[in-house]
């Protein structure tokens, strides 16, 4: 089965959010990678974290740095996981921040 994310199926602006989330999970070998896009077209990207004070999912750090670094909602979003689906605080994270309308794309 052809990956869902692949480049030649997205837009440019949103391939671009595939490989941010990829080198997210890559680079610290995390269970999930995920990248947004916010309404100025700044891009965040984040990795799970783990640890034994602090759980945040992947969509969780990037909808954090997205807030704290000024942004007024988002345009798009990213989530790379092996789950069948995008878990419903991360559906709810994207949808309180950026509305209804925010496209998630979710891939391996």
């Amino acid at each position: 089965m052809p990956d869902a994310l692949a480049p030649d199926t997205l837009s440019p602006e949103d391939a671009k959010l595939v490989t941010l989330a990829r080198a997210a999970r890559a680079r610290v070998g995390a269970v999930e990678g995920a990248a947004v896009r916010d309404t100025d077209g700044r891009t965040y990207a984040g990795a799970t974290v783990d640890l034994p004070s602090l759980q945040v999912s992947a969509v969780q750090v990037c909808v954090a740095m997205a807030v704290s670094s000024g942004s007024k909602g988002l345009e798009a979003a990213v989530v790379l996981t092996a789950a069948d689906e995008v878990a419903p605080a991360d559906r709810a994270v994207v949808e309180e921040f950026g509305g209804a309308g925010v496209v998630i794309h979710r891939g391996r």
